[in-house]
């Protein structure tokens, strides 16, 4: 499988809506971090999907190695 690149060893806070739907970028190609622009065709690494419930400030992944499955950080940075 293909290796995600590491925009940052840190996570992106985002300011989210409740109700919306967000593509988290999983490939590290991105220009638009955290969010999916579509640089990863080809690669295998799509995005993830996180849906918001509520309003607030998510903390999405910024190595791109994260294992939780809608593309939050889950401090596996601190590891690379």
């Amino acid at each position: 499988m293909t290796e995600p690149e590491i925009p940052q060893k840190r996570p992106y806070p985002m300011q989210v809506e409740a109700g919306k739907e967000y593509h988290v970028c999983m490939c590290g190609k991105s220009q638009n971090q955290p969010l999916c622009d579509g640089s990863h065709a080809g690669s295998g690494l799509g995005p993830k999907v996180f849906k918001a419930t509520e309003a607030g400030f998510i903390a999405f992944c910024g190595c791109k190695h994260s294992k939780d499955e809608t593309g939050k950080c889950d401090g596996t940075h601190s590891s690379l």
